[in-house]
């Protein structure tokens, strides 16, 4: 089988599109993949690294001023133009795009060429891009009730985010965890605000963990660009900060997540049942976080403070309420695991292979 994979922009786009291949290529180890992005963002780095051959467009968003627009609309020409070529030469069984607005020119030619085609939407609010192709796509794979609204229906089927069966199948690094400091007795909090974090949480967050139970240890990671903000919590030893960490290596000794509302976390959390505190980043399009931790909090998943309400008092009751108290924390756990989909990344691939059965069969 060979699978043309389109995706870009952002991790919450680039991770599932990495996570479902690489289940792809574990199942058929003959399987070829491409990948086709932007040639200016993060996917043109990420991807290569990862081994994959990767094809690049040129693109941007139709947003911004009329120039900037009608600019955009003829870089997505020439992209398509180029993304047939690419296609023809690769031939294909299947085009499966995860979102950014490099995904509709693939996505379109793919169509154009008679190609199996299926996208991939992560958020509750259905992105621009796949709004663009919906009608031309053969198969259309969500994560949220909501998209059903959007998307036609005859054509889309719920089946959840890949990421979710990687956290689910993940197992723990004793070596890697060791060297975090913490202690396996003590329940476990991880914080994250996004891998790039967020220096105005950094500075509530200090006075939000004090007087905490030390029953309680946060491994608080504070993000590449704030590494500075280390030494906000010296003298406090039940908070042990770090810049980055590596999650899957680590969640099976992790108790409850503060953390942001991205599509790809909230499928990790869900799949794994870790209680939450969620603060959507406000900072993204059609507040889609909001929309994403609200699917949780309306079904008692997880608890959502909004950032506008974000302060140390706000935290710091929300910590209380949710991480220590026994009873709240096994009820929203168990809620949490009846929204989750572990067997996202393998009933993606069975309908995958569905589709391309019957695109075959006309």
């Amino acid at each position: 089988m060979k699978i043309a994979c389109v995706t870009g922009g952002t991790g919450g786009h680039i991770y599932p599109a990495l996570a479902l291949m690489e289940l792809f290529k574990e199942k058929d180890p003959s399987c070829e993949i491409l990948f086709i992005g932007n040639d200016d963002r993060m996917e043109a780095q990420l991807i290569p690294e990862k081994g994959y051959p990767f094809a690049s467009l040129h693109t941007s968003g139709l947003v911004g001023s009329p120039i900037r627009k009608m600019k955009a609309v003829g870089q997505l020409f020439f992209a398509y133009q180029k993304s047939k070529k690419i296609l023809k030469s690769f031939q294909p069984d299947l085009v499966i795009g995860f979102g950014g607005y490099v995904s509709a020119p693939v996505i379109l030619a793919g169509h154009a060429l008679g190609i199996c085609t299926v996208i991939h939407e992560q958020n509750s609010i259905v992105g621009k891009s796949n709004k663009l192709v919906m009608k031309k796509v053969d198969r259309i794979i969500t994560c949220y009730e909501k998209c059903a609204d959007v998307f036609p229906k005859e054509k889309t089927v719920l089946l959840g985010n890949p990421r979710a069966t990687i956290a689910k199948e993940a197992k723990l690094d004793r070596a890697y965890y060791d060297t975090l400091g913490l202690d396996p007795t003590k329940k476990t909090i991880l914080i994250m605000m996004g891998s790039l974090g967020s220096s105005s949480v950094n500075q509530l967050m200090k006075d939000a963990l004090k007087g905490v139970t030390e029953d309680l240890q946060f491994l608080y990671v504070c993000g590449k660009d704030n590494l500075k903000d280390v030494a906000l919590f010296d003298g406090m030893d039940h908070v042990h900060v770090v810049g980055y960490v590596d999650t899957l290596k680590i969640y099976e000794k992790i108790d409850g997540m503060i953390c942001r509302a991205g599509a790809t976390t909230l499928a990790e959390v869900t799949a794994l049942g870790l209680p939450s505190i969620l603060i959507p980043s406000p900072y993204v399009a059609n507040n889609h976080q909001f929309y994403n931790a609200s699917v949780l909090v309306d079904q008692g998943a997880a608890l959502m403070i909004e950032e506008k309400d974000l302060n140390a008092d706000s935290l710091h009751e929300a910590i209380v309420e949710l991480f220590l108290d026994e009873q709240k924390m096994a009820q929203v756990c168990e809620n949490a695991l009846q929204l989750g989909k572990p067997n996202a990344a393998y009933d993606i691939i069975e309908e995958c292979q569905r589709c391309i059965q019957r695109k075959r069969g006309k």
